[in-house]
């Protein structure tokens, strides 16, 4: 029997297709509201979950919040994931190329707007923040050529209609395993490629200031780009109310000639859209999935040898870091 499949994931697969028709039902406006509610069942029932986002809260921001503005943000990020979740089995009916306009709103899109005007291809990121599901597909829907990486679901059937909804609007998706050696070559063939840029690299990752705590970060989004020159796009999808509407915006457009004339250009480009990534956090931390790991790795200890040298940590050969990612 194939991974993911089998009698129990085909029942989880049909309950969680019953509960999307039973709020296709619904106004979505009142179903995120039952989904608040239970975001907040979820704060009270699972106190795992909840010391976690308070403790990474803690971590980013320090003594700049009270303990009172910790335990807000911590429960508004909690209810922003279970609305997301909600969402998504919705977008497909709320959203078309007809209806896109009531429901979100763009800002500062005026230079991505050229390098998607372009054609020749690039590099999306987001975090892991508001709903990132639908800058994509809100792309797709746009009619620009556009991928994302994804992570497949150990539920084999819930995968495939994740997909299914996804690609729509003509978003491809990717299988995340393996996807590094074809990447060059979907970006050169004009395809905007997407990644959620802020997760876990693991030890051999490259440690990059994220709130100012060295979090490991994937190398390859930086070696694509200067692979390719072609620019990265930051962005985002903030939720504006409590309804269903959100701002698709635009942080920052990172250019190959700003790279090109640092001494580390994949230190540089690796640092730059983590910040700009923690400005878009700090805009509104209660979109933030907080109880995402993202400090999970720590560095090495430098041996007294490097540390008597001076060694600040030289840049990484591409073949290196592609086994590292």
């Amino acid at each position: 029997m194939k991974r993911g499949r089998g009698w129990v994931p085909w029942l989880q697969y049909v309950c969680v297709r019953l509960a999307i028709m039973v709020l296709d039902m619904f106004p979505v406006d009142l179903n995120l509201r039952t989904a608040r509610w239970f975001g907040r069942v979820w704060w009270r029932v699972l106190p795992r979950h909840r010391n976690r986002a308070c403790e990474h809260i803690r971590k980013a921001y320090g003594d700049e919040l009270s303990e009172a503005e910790v335990q807000r943000i911590a429960l508004a990020s909690m209810q922003q994931l279970v609305m997301l979740a909600v969402e998504m089995g919705q977008v497909p009916r709320l959203l078309n190329q007809g209806t896109w306009t009531r429901h979100v709103r763009l800002a500062n899109f005026t230079e991505a707007t050229r390098v998607l005007l372009e054609g020749q291809g690039g590099i999306l990121l987001t975090g892991h923040y508001g709903n990132w599901e639908l800058c994509g597909y809100l792309l797709a829907l746009f009619g620009f050529e556009s991928a994302a990486i994804m992570r497949p679901l150990d539920n084999a059937y819930l995968n495939d209609y994740l997909v299914a909804v996804r690609s729509r609007r003509g978003l491809r998706l990717l299988h995340k395993k393996g996807v590094i050696a074809s990447a060059e070559e979907i970006i050169r063939s004009g395809v905007m490629l997407g990644f959620i840029a802020d997760q876990d690299a693991g030890r051999k990752g490259l440690f990059v200031d994220f709130f100012g705590i060295p979090a490991s970060t994937y190398k390859s989004i930086g070696l694509l780009a200067m692979a390719t020159e072609r620019p990265i796009i930051v962005g985002y999808c903030r939720r504006l109310s409590e309804r269903f509407e959100y701002e698709l915006g635009v942080q920052r457009v990172i250019h190959p000639h700003e790279w090109q004339a640092q001494d580390d250009p994949l230190r540089w480009i690796t640092q730059e859209y983590t910040s700009q990534l923690e400005q878009i956090v700090r805009a509104d931390p209660t979109q933030y999935l907080w109880i995402h790991r993202r400090w999970k790795s720590v560095p090495r200890r430098r041996s007294a040898r490097h540390v008597s040298s001076g060694d600040s940590g030289s840049p990484v050969s591409r073949s290196e870091a592609v086994k590292g990612c």
